[in-house]
């Protein structure tokens, strides 16, 4: 028993010049994956997010919800299609993806905060004019989906001193038009406007890999720099994730962090410990 005891206390005080460290600062994580999706690391992921809020930072998340939104499409008859990893959207995806990720969603994940004990607000990028966005560059390919040019810090701010704000990653423009986004890039333009100081990724792979079929080739850490190097070459769901690491830190975040949303507690571990679990990213 003594072992064990020994070992927690040890954890304990590992974990507090971070928790020093990080008091009063805000942390964007994005959401999605397996932990969305496994009932247990969905319970794993809320006690966490409302522990930080506990001992002083100020989370923020923003959700995607790919597979979700997937299962509804083919329930529906709807063609599945990605293109570079975004999710090739015509007007029915996008009403889809609106029902799913602003209808369920992000109601069940400020039920489940607040259920653990720190009242949430959900939100989506309508709401206080959070996100504006225009059309992506290649739109002809992947249809409605937008890009955030700018980022309405004045809304989350005001939420965030009180409550954990959830954002779920869909947008219109002026005219109204409904868009998909990138809960990647969502995450990475919101770190970059609150001038967070981390921005975590919770993803499905133990990092950005070297070689994506070898678990071992984990880049443990990379300037923006190389990041910027090697984004043309890379494919699939990575991309964005690099792509949103480099627009966080360049807006101020001080790093962004790249995890396995699949191990139980990851965002603690990352946080909170020496040895860090995932693929940082710094200036």
């Amino acid at each position: 028993m003594t072992g064990a005891h020994d070992s927690s206390v040890a954890t304990l005080l590992e974990a507090l010049p971070y928790i020093r460290e990080f008091h009063g600062r805000t942390v964007v994580i994005k959401y999605g994956g397996a932990a969305m999706l496994d009932e247990g690391l969905r319970e794993d992921f809320a006690a966490d997010v409302v522990l930080l809020k506990y001992v002083g930072l100020n989370p923020v998340i923003v959700h995607g919800g790919g597979p979700e939104i997937t299962r509804y499409m083919e329930k529906l008859d709807l063609e599945v299609r990605f293109h570079e990893g975004l999710r090739v959207s015509d007007a029915e995806t996008v009403e889809v993806a609106q029902m799913v990720l602003a209808g369920k969603l992000n109601s069940e994940i400020v039920q489940r905060l607040n259920r653990h004990g720190q009242p949430a607000v959900g939100l989506s990028g309508e709401d206080g004019n959070l996100f504006e966005v225009a059309p992506v560059a290649n739109a002809e390919q992947v249809g409605f989906v937008g890009s955030i040019e700018r980022v309405d810090v004045d809304v989350l701010n005001h939420i965030a001193a009180d409550y954990i704000p959830v954002i779920a990653s869909s947008a219109s423009d002026r005219s109204g038009q409904s868009y998909n986004v990138n809960a990647d890039e969502a995450a990475g333009k919101v770190a970059a406007a609150l001038g967070a100081h981390k921005a975590i990724f919770l993803t499905d792979v133990v990092g950005w890999l070297e070689d994506p079929a070898d678990e071992s080739s984990r880049i443990s850490q990379a300037t923006v720099a190389e990041v910027d190097e090697k984004l043309p070459s890379l494919e699939g769901g990575m991309r964005p994730k690099l792509q949103a690491c480099a627009d966080a830190i360049r807006g101020g975040a001080q790093s962004a962090h790249i995890i396995d949303g699949r191990a139980p507690h990851s965002l603690l571990l990352e946080l909170f410990t020496d040895a860090g679990i995932g693929t940082m990213v710094i200036p």
